[in-house]
């Protein structure tokens, strides 16, 4: 089978489309025959050689993908041969083929397009997690950073779903109007000083809830315009993994600083957050209550330019590789 590969780490330009071997599906295990897979900043820092993947996990990029299952492993109930599926991967979407635990597939509702929903599980889970994590209430008021990203536009929708109040960052007219369109309630230009503005749209009270991608450069900032019994969701250090933290400011609002993590999780605990998003998200998918992000497309073995695109910051929505 094609597949990208790295021979070693560096710019887009390492990511290379050639033959490897064809995987086989273990016990426990299927085997997709990968339709389209999804573009995660995570696969950018991989391909520098910052984030390698969990031992024995698959060296290949991509954290997500849709596919059709085209072998079963021993044990495997479900899916079955031909059931069209969107899967969570520790890696090696960016193939041909690949190879998952079964637990970490949910069925591809009819009516879906299966190359838009290649980039909804990463963003699913990862949401989908840290706000159970976080107990978040109807009613609650949530900061979302980087708002028209894949991330935050599915978040900004689930977080309505749930009955809260959104608030949003994002740096671009077009960004922020992307924003709105999602379902925010207000959005702010994170040029501008957005920590004063959160203040003054939550009344001086804060917000409940902050989802940051961002990382140490907005650590403080974040905790400032927490609420009391606010909680500060880290799910991304895309500036930074070192920031100043007065624990003062913390310790008044009596806040909550949670950092999570989902590649390298155990296999029982994606399996059972790939229930929940079956449970939570398809049926919210598929009435149209979440839409689906706006997708950029590539062919597969245009990886390179994908991930220029990711880089940049000019995107909106989710980048996938279409085989």
């Amino acid at each position: 089978m094609y597949a990208i590969t790295i021979q070693q780490p560096g710019g887009p330009d390492v990511l290379e489309w050639t033959t490897v071997p064809t995987p086989d599906a273990g016990p426990g295990e299927v085997r997709l025959r990968v339709i389209a897979a999804g573009v995660n900043p995570a696969d950018l820092q991989q391909r520098e050689g910052r984030y390698p993947p969990p031992a024995g996990a698959s060296e290949v990029l991509g954290l997500e993908c849709s596919g059709v299952v085209d072998s079963v492993g021993d044990g495997v109930t479900w899916p079955k041969v031909g059931d069209a599926v969107v899967a969570l991967l520790a890696g090696g979407g960016y193939a041909e083929q690949v190879v998952v635990p079964a637990a970490q597939c949910v069925a591809l509702p009819d009516g879906l397009d299966a190359v838009e929903s290649a980039g909804l599980m990463e963003v699913a889970c990862t949401v989908v997690s840290n706000m159970d994590a976080v107990h978040l209430a109807p009613g609650e008021t949530v900061l979302i950073h980087g708002g028209a990203g894949g991330i935050g536009g599915f978040a900004i929708q689930y977080c309505k779903a749930l009955g809260c109040r959104v608030i949003a960052t994002a740096g671009h007219p077009d960004t922020l109007a992307y924003c709105t369109d999602r379902g925010a309630d207000k959005v702010i230009d994170y040029h501008t000083d957005w920590w004063d503005a959160v203040t003054d749209l939550s009344g001086g009270r804060g917000v409940d809830v902050i989802i940051d991608v961002v990382g140490a450069p907005y650590l403080q900032h974040n905790v400032e315009s927490l609420a009391r019994y606010g909680r500060l969701v880290s799910i991304g250090r895309a500036q930074g993994t070192q920031g100043l933290l007065d624990l003062g400011a913390l310790q008044a609002r009596q806040g909550t600083i949670t950092a999570t993590g989902l590649r390298h999780r155990p296999l029982d605990e994606k399996a059972a957050i790939c229930r929940r998003v079956g449970q939570a998200v398809m049926p919210l998918v598929a009435s149209g209550v979440i839409r689906q992000a706006h997708t950029t497309q590539f062919a597969m073995r245009n990886a390179a330019d994908a991930h220029r695109l990711l880089a940049s910051g000019n995107s909106l929505g989710k980048i996938v590789l279409v085989v």
